[in-house]
């Protein structure tokens, strides 16, 4: 995110949502629903794969 310069508040404006809801999905404290998840990827990630962007990470 801080590499294509998007805010939690352009997220939160775009899902309509709260930023501090945006906030604690970011931190996992809650979680992007399938249909957040693949707007976020259209609209700021058309370029990565949605898998890459929301999968955890498996170290």
């Amino acid at each position: 995110m801080a590499k294509r310069k998007i805010s939690i508040e352009s997220i939160a404006d775009l899902l309509k949502i709260h930023r501090n809801s945006v906030a604690n999905k970011l931190n996992g404290e809650s979680a992007f629903s399938i249909e957040q998840a693949m707007m976020i990827q259209e609209t700021f990630f058309p370029d990565l794969e949605i898998k890459y962007l929301f999968g955890r990470d498996r170290r």
